[in-house]
């Protein structure tokens, strides 16, 4: 169990809450863990084989704290909430803001900013680590671009133009990328970031991580009771959660790119695990896929500290604290939002 921004996170498996008075209790094997008034809590979230009593359910109901429930792995199941909940003006606010270009663009510059710093801090972190990479000259003008681009975002600027440096700054980083890949390089490579199918082994790969990281942000923001699809950088389209594509970009380098690499570069992964379609698509295994899933939720387990709340928290629950400091940042709690900068 952990509480952030007011929100508790119940992780704990067979973990089960009930109403302790005006507390809501949380019980492991019948003793008690954790008790937390009412009143100090903004909203519940539950991870995997967590129960919840009548009895805690009218409490939260009655006092306005929503309780949601996801699968362990962190896919949304559902949620419950109370006659009178907040969740219908802050989504009104949110889709005034999509509405407003110029509201709109002070989101999604923050979000920009973040993803392309984050790009950076992979980069810096490979002439780090492999100061022996033949190709050190060629990434560190990669980094030099990236950081002017970074220049370029200290001002406001329209949609159009921040998709557009946004744009600049992906074609830098995956120019750059392929010579992060130090192991297999002859099965794995990445000339050119390709998808809707992807066409090399590495572009499949990074593909259902991104679709992985894509399901778990859309389930924070549901779980803060924002809609993932309205958003402010990815342009409305039916079927594309926009919002979640948005909040995703600060953690694509971070989480989805370092992975991959770490599954090619530790060889966890083999080109025997993937395979070419007839259309030229590829495809990966079900054991392949089962492979990235554990390590995926592996990492997910591993803490860092926030760089916003200063307090250490796991990874898996990033996508849910930029979510509550979004709805913070629309409700009008927070004067910007603050994305998620990795250091």
């Amino acid at each position: 169990m952990k509480k952030h921004l007011n929100t508790l996170f119940v992780t704990t498996q067979g973990a089960y809450l009930r109403r302790d008075g005006e507390t809501i209790a949380v019980i492991v094997e019948k003793t008690p863990r954790l008790r937390l008034p009412i009143h100090t809590i903004g909203s519940i979230v539950c991870f995997g084989r967590v129960s919840c009593s009548p009895a805690a359910m009218r409490l939260c109901g009655e006092r306005s704290v929503a309780i949601s429930f996801l699968s362990e792995h962190g896919r949304f199941m559902g949620r419950v909430e109370g006659r009178i909940s907040g969740n219908v003006l802050l989504r009104r606010e949110q889709y005034r803001r999509a509405d407003n270009p110029d509201a709109a663009a002070l989101i999604a510059i923050t979000i920009v900013a973040a993803k392309i710093a984050n790009n950076r801090t992979v980069l810096q972190r490979a002439l780090r680590d492999h100061p022996d990479n033949p190709h050190t000259g060629e990434i560190r003008t990669a980094v030099q671009r990236i950081q002017l681009l970074l220049r370029e975002l200290k001002q406001a600027l329209p949609l159009q133009t921040l998709r557009g440096l946004e744009g600049d700054a992906a074609r830098s980083y995956f120019h750059t990328f392929d010579h992060l890949i130090t192991a297999q390089e002859g099965d794995f490579f990445l000339h050119s970031r390709n998808r809707r199918p992807p066409l090399d082994n590495m572009n499949a790969l990074l593909s259902f991580i991104y679709t992985l990281l894509v399901l778990d942000v859309s389930a924070a923001l549901q779980a803060v009771g924002l809609d993932p699809a309205v958003g402010y950088l990815h342009r409305d389209r039916p079927g594309r959660p926009g919002l979640a594509l948005d909040l995703m970009e600060e953690f694509r380098a971070f989480l989805g790119d370092r992975l991959a690499l770490s599954l090619v570069n530790l060889r966890q992964v083999q080109a025997s695990g993937f395979r070419k379609t007839e259309s030229g698509g590829v495809l990966m295994d079900g054991a392949t896929r089962k492979k990235v899933i554990v390590a995926y939720q592996k990492r997910k387990q591993e803490e860092i500290r926030h760089p916003f709340l200063g307090e250490k928290v796991t990874v898996g629950l990033l996508p849910h604290i930029q979510a509550l400091l979004l709805g913070r940042y629309l409700r009008g709690d927070l004067d910007a939002y603050p994305p998620f900068i990795w250091k």
